[in-house]
């Protein structure tokens, strides 16, 4: 087997990740360019055995603060064919990561939970799983919701709740209309729709500038769409998916504080949820939800909006540590422990 860099044939690794049943938009180059736009290095390094790829990995890097050392990042990666070519992915991917100065290499693979080949690489490897808790508190989500769309649009409508189709229809009603964005400058009133929702709930959001590489490098190339509700000319409601292979992600979602009683982000999905079912998709991805599913957990009512569409829960084997080097990752992972506690702090005041 060989191990090299796919920097000069982007698209055989792409056309692997894309064929792969757990590949991913964030393990495609066009991601390692978006990536690149907020200071991050992308190295897409795949396995070729017998000049077929058997496993790859989008590695993004960068430098860590006030340290001579950087961190590696495979978002929804390593994927592979086989135990033999996952274990020279890593091994190999170690080596050149430990020669650029890395610390540590991440990764969170969409794979489900208990699966044997993982398992067995986590000790061959030593690889470490990082405890990120039942909520989202890991960089990808290790609890997701996903709806199977084999069956008609009839069929996946009659199996939704009652009153995520009562929605649905209250919002056709009242002339809600979602729109697929064509013009980029329309990103401009998706953003705006997003501020809005992130001072409601009090959360924070990239620049602008960052939806703008996402249009550039992702929407442009056929790998996400954004769809916007309005209803007499007001928008209402926006959302951005992801779509690879047979699969798009719901990742980004926003709505108004105006005429919020007329379930514009219920129709939203509806519309992309049959945009994605025409496209040829069998999977809807709404991605994540908090691992506790008790009624009065905080989140709830995030899982409670996905699954009244008929979404299922899936759990994925969570987040790993590959320590590059034994010092330098004690020191990371207690700067990482007080940059959490600060922040959990500075929420609680």
């Amino acid at each position: 087997m060989e191990t090299r860099l796919f920097v000069d044939r982007p698209a055989l690794f792409d056309q692997y990740v894309a064929a792969h049943p757990r590949g991913d938009v964030l393990q495609t180059t066009a991601w390692g360019r978006v990536k690149e736009t907020t200071g991050w290095q992308a190295h897409p390094l795949g396995v070729l055995s017998r000049g077929v790829l058997r496993a790859a990995a989008l590695i993004l890097t960068k430098r860590l603060p006030y340290l001579p050392a950087q961190i590696a990042y495979s978002p929804r990666g390593p994927l592979y064919s086989s135990q033999e070519a996952l274990a020279a992915l890593l091994r190999d991917g170690a080596g050149f990561l430990k020669a650029r100065g890395a610390l540590v290499w991440k990764m969170d693979p969409a794979i489900p939970e208990g699966d044997p080949t993982w398992l067995e690489a986590v000790r061959t490897f030593r690889l470490r799983q990082v405890e990120t808790g039942l909520d989202f508190e890991s960089v990808q989500p290790r609890h997701v919701m996903v709806l199977e769309l084999g069956r008609s649009l009839d069929t996946l409508l009659s199996q939704m709740k009652s009153k995520t189709r009562y929605n649905i229809r209250y919002a056709q009603r009242k002339q809600v209309q979602v729109q697929q964005v064509k013009d980029k400058d329309e990103l401009k009133v998706f953003y705006a729709l997003l501020q809005e929702t992130a001072h409601r709930d009090r959360f924070t959001i990239r620049s602008f500038s960052y939806f703008e590489a996402l249009w550039d490098h992702l929407i442009q190339n056929g790998l996400g769409k954004v769809f916007l509700a309005y209803q007499a000319g007001t928008p209402l409601a926006g959302a951005i998916c992801f779509r690879l292979g047979s699969r798009v992600w719901y990742t980004y979602g926003a709505s108004s504080g105006q005429r919020r009683n007329l379930q514009a982000p219920h129709l939203i999905q509806w519309e992309m949820i049959k945009w994605a079912k025409g496209a040829g998709c069998t999977i809807y991805d709404f991605r994540g939800v908090a691992g506790d599913l008790r009624p009065e957990h905080p989140l709830y009512g995030l899982y409670r909006f996905k699954e009244g569409f008929g979404a299922q829960l899936q759990t994925y084997v969570g987040e790993f540590d590959l320590p590059l080097r034994q010092g330098g990752y004690a020191l990371w992972c207690g700067g990482l422990q007080l940059h959490n506690w600060l922040r959990q702090r500075k929420k609680v005041r």
